[in-house]
């Protein structure tokens, strides 16, 4: 991820998904309610699927373009499978 900016923003959310796991943890060890660890569970799947959306929109923006833009076919047909490959594993962009 080259824009600084926005990196830094991933990051931030990957640290607050880092503590809602932990949190998770906890509520296991604590034997806490199980419908309320499970909305947990479901808000750090959300914001891991965020987190997935950005920076498969940062690939395409940046490493996709380019390579249509410089006129390589082979670079080119080796993106679009490498797209075909990630919609194929995550469902598309969220997951």
């Amino acid at each position: 991820m080259k824009n600084g900016e926005e990196r830094e923003r991933v990051v931030t959310r990957l640290k607050r998904i880092e503590g809602q796991v932990a949190g998770i943890r906890r509520m296991i060890e604590e034997e806490k309610y199980c419908v309320d660890t499970l909305l947990q569970v479901s808000a750090v799947h959300g914001a891991l699927s965020k987190v997935g959306q950005i920076i498969l929109s940062r690939h395409i923006e940046t490493c996709v373009t380019e390579a249509f833009a410089g006129g390589n076919e082979a670079k080119r047909q080796e993106m679009i499978e490498e797209l075909i490959s990630v919609f194929a594993r995550y469902g598309g962009a969220g997951g």
